[in-house]
């Protein structure tokens, strides 16, 4: 009995863990260029929901792939959408889309 109930607690750890890996929360952490952009602002995205925008701090939180992004001056809000470890997309309500590229 005990070792069924081991066996069942470390495939639900599993299970778990490895849908925290694909979390927006987890994927979005690192520096961020939109690609097209003449003004480009950098966006560095931080555990804990820090950002900075350009130079301009600010936070963000997620509610499944929807972002609330707030700065000093303005808030947003975008679906994400991540295609691979190193391009994600922002799609506005408006429908306008931005596409961002991880820096290295």
């Amino acid at each position: 009995m005990f070792l069924k109930n081991t066996r069942t607690l470390a495939l639900l750890l599993l299970v778990l863990g490895l849908a925290g890996c694909n979390s927006p929360e987890r994927k979005i952490i690192g520096k961020w260029n939109p690609e097209g952009e003449t003004n480009e602002i950098i966006y560095e995205f931080r555990r804990g929901g820090g950002v900075t925008a350009g130079k301009q701090p600010g936070k963000y939180t997620f509610d499944g792939t929807r972002m609330k992004l707030q700065t000093q001056t303005a808030t947003f809000m975008y679906e994400v959408e991540f295609a691979g470890d190193d391009r994600m997309i922002w799609r506005e309500g408006s429908g306008t889309r931005t596409e961002l590229r991880r820096m290295e």
